[in-house]
């Protein structure tokens, strides 16, 4: 799946999945009579990790598709160029502090009074082996991609349940599905991130929430610069931000519970659920 899209407008669903809703686009003001339409009349999409990648990217394609945007991230000059030529709200926040969520949760609802779109982007990596990694950076790892996230969402629900509509998109990694050596810790929380994705999406059955995993193998991204060593597999190659971007909005616009970037992804997973011996037989030749 890479549907990049380049309408103006929010596509409509094929068909919300298992019960919910993806958040309508209303009528466009100007078939109003209204001229351009004003953010109120507008689906509202809270990104986190919004100031580079795979964050900044799908910022800009729901920008394109007409949305009104809350943008988040730590680095304000990088929200400011994500936000270039949008009306795009910029909540520049630090999720890894202890109240950072509940924080930027209160801010983006001051500001419109809804959320009907989270998509939750924000996180880091770690690379080595994982008997060397300081107990600092294993904290670090696990409460920006696990924790973090999970007090968002927690924050960011009740309006969600309470308005009957909306739709929690949470980017994992193909490293929660497999398990990437010298990656044991950005494994885990992404693994837990995915557990949470499903138990969550049992809990809003029948609430007109749905729940979104996207599940990306490597993009390229300033992600492995950051965690200080570059990519430098054959395979999976690097799928860009961009794509990304496309899957993240073709699942909400059709309601989707589950997207791979690229489609394959799944098959590991599938292996390793029906195999298991062989699978990690593969994994120890090819990692």
């Amino acid at each position: 799946m890479t549907h990049t899209g380049s309408g103006s407008t929010y596509d409509p669903p094929a068909g919300p999945a298992r019960g919910a809703h993806p958040a309508p686009a209303p009528a466009p003001a100007a078939a109003r009579g209204h001229g351009p339409p004003s953010p109120a009349d507008r689906p509202v999409a809270l990104v986190t990790g919004a100031s580079s990648g795979i964050g900044a990217a799908t910022a800009r394609r729901f920008a394109a598709g007409g949305w009104h945007l809350l943008l988040s991230g730590r680095d304000r000059r990088r929200l400011e160029e994500t936000a270039a030529g949008t009306s795009a709200v910029l909540l520049p926040a630090d999720l890894a502090a202890p109240e950072g969520a509940r924080l930027l949760a209160e801010a983006a609802l001051r500001q419109t009074g809804r959320i009907d779109v989270l998509v939750a982007g924000a996180g880091i990596g770690w690379a080595g082996p994982f008997r060397t990694m300081p107990h600092t950076d294993i904290d670090r790892v696990l409460f920006l991609d696990l924790n973090a996230t999970l007090h968002l969402v927690r924050e960011v629900l009740p309006s969600m349940v309470a308005a009957g509509r909306g739709r929690v998109v949470l980017i994992g990694s193909v490293a929660g599905c497999v398990g990437v050596r010298e990656e044991a810790v950005y494994s885990a929380a992404k693994a837990g991130l995915a557990a949470f994705a499903e138990a969550l999406r049992q809990e809003l059955l029948g609430t007109g929430v749905g729940v979104t995993l996207v599940v990306p193998g490597p993009v390229e991204t300033r992600f492995f610069a950051r965690r200080g060593r570059p990519y430098d597999r054959s395979r999976p190659r690097l799928a860009s931000p961009g794509s990304v971007a496309g899957v993240v909005w073709d699942a909400v616009s059709r309601g989707r519970d589950d997207a791979y970037v690229p489609t394959w992804l799944t098959l590991p997973g599938r292996v390793r659920g029906l195999t298991p011996g062989l699978y990690r037989r593969l994994l120890n030749r090819f990692g």
